[in-house]
């Protein structure tokens, strides 16, 4: 290479660069920087009206372990035990009924575009303030839900589902389930793309319907499938807009509700401990990064990327 073409490759490589330039301030200055300072509090006391004052270990020690001075954090054990159950109960039910609507919406049916807009909707509305206030309202004691089993189905006192221990978490799963839209669309991406060929050939061979889903639709899917659950595990992980409107910002009744996300925000900003909340950010971080890893690992067996893999 001549002079000439070496200053032309680095003009143009500068260009290039220039680009990158406020992608790489925003990522060092709202991404890591932040990551780096939250690593750093979760090892000091903050309050965040005095400097932050260094203590090691003892946040996570007071987590997991305690003693008689720094006792057991006995709530946050609590929101991870409800956390893990809310997703492993939430993320499998809302993959199962959003494969299930997509199937339906593979069907070559009148205004099919219109229904997929319309089961698209709750993903679009789910997440937001006023559907958690709806739904706070729906499961109330004196809600619409209470109003029709008592009116039209006869129950007599019917629980009041949101200040209920044993029912409150459940309707933060029904909320989470009916928010199918995302992965459906996924799936439904995925269905269109297996060959017609497969269930033609499978169908010559006398294969039923329920023989093809096993045999063709869910190893055809796998990919999909895997990644739907990466992803709606980790988004489930930090869930918390539903549990704070519907607890009233407590997790309550009685800790029932009360989301890891949650209880990191009130020790953050409500008890000013935001040395400890640094902390819990960086073990769910750990959780979430496990879970993955586990996953992937798990998953050589069980994905079929149709190259023999």
């Amino acid at each position: 290479m001549n002079r000439k073409a070496r200053k032309k490759a680095i003009r143009e490589n500068l260009s290039s660069y220039a680009f990158l330039v406020p992608w790489l301030l925003g990522f060092f200055i709202f991404t890591l920087y932040p990551m780096i300072y939250s690593l750093y509090l979760s090892f000091t006391d903050f309050n965040m009206l005095q400097p932050p004052k260094w203590i090691g270990l003892r946040n996570y020690f007071v987590m997991f372990v305690g003693n008689d001075q720094f006792p057991r954090d006995e709530r946050f054990l609590n929101s991870l035990f409800v956390t893990f159950r809310f997703v492993f109960i939430s993320v499998p039910l809302k993959l199962v009924f959003a494969l299930a609507v997509a199937m339906l919406m593979n069907q070559r049916l009148r205004l099919i575009p219109f229904y997929r807009t319309l089961y698209y909707i709750p993903t679009l509305l789910g997440g937001s303030v006023a559907i958690a206030v709806l739904w706070r309202r729906l499961f109330a004691g004196d809600g619409v839900l209470n109003a029709i089993l008592s009116g039209v189905f006869n129950v007599n006192n019917p629980p009041a589902w949101i200040s209920n221990p044993k029912y409150a978490l459940y309707t933060l799963i029904l909320l989470s389930v009916w928010q199918f839209g995302s992965p459906m669309i996924i799936f439904l991406a995925g269905l269109k793309q297996i060959p017609q060929e497969y269930y033609e050939a499978a169908s010559v061979d006398g294969a039923g319907k329920t023989r093809q889903f096993f045999a063709i639709t869910l190893p055809s899917l796998s990919p999909i499938i895997f990644f739907n659950l990466i992803m709606q595990m980790i988004s489930a992980f930090q869930s918390f807009t539903q549990a704070y409107i519907v607890s009233g910002g407590q997790g309550g009744p009685l800790d029932s509700t009360m989301f890891y996300s949650l209880y990191l925000y009130l020790k953050g900003f409500a008890f000013s401990e935001m040395g400890y909340a640094s902390a819990m950010a960086w073990v769910l971080l750990v959780i979430i990064a496990a879970l993955t890893a586990l996953a992937f690992k798990g998953s050589g067996s069980l994905v079929s990327y149709g190259s023999g893999e």
